[in-house]
């Protein structure tokens, strides 16, 4: 099993920056990858940023430029540097940890952006 915990969200205005974290415990090995998610009121689960373990790292082509993903392996732990926030990124943001047989999801973490 795998315990995912978010945090760092929070209401920030148009043009702030947030940084969200989430740590890792439990079976903790033979990790594919780890990245972030997010949900919008209405509308489907997408992917933000994701670290492939190898070091490959994937975007959303609307965080490109203004969202870094990065991993501590030491501390088991993503985080996801958000600047510039628009409020089209208010969303319920997810941790989401890839084994090869299975993925485990965060409770998740609130990030409202006013305008």
């Amino acid at each position: 099993q795998v315990q995912l915990v978010e945090s760092g969200g929070g209401l920030v205005q148009a043009g702030g920056s947030l940084r969200l974290s989430c740590a890792a415990s439990g079976s903790i090995f033979s990790i594919n990858a780890m990245g972030w998610y997010r949900q919008a009121p209405g509308k489907q689960r997408e992917l933000v940023a994701r670290i492939i373990s190898g070091g490959t790292v994937i975007y959303a082509d609307s965080v490109k430029g203004r969202f870094t993903i990065s991993r501590q392996n030491a501390e088991n732990t993503v985080y996801l540097q958000m600047n510039s926030l628009k409020p089209e990124d208010t969303a319920v943001y997810y941790c989401k940890l890839d084994k090869p047989s299975y993925s485990y999801w965060g409770q998740g973490t609130q990030v409202t952006v006013s305008s």
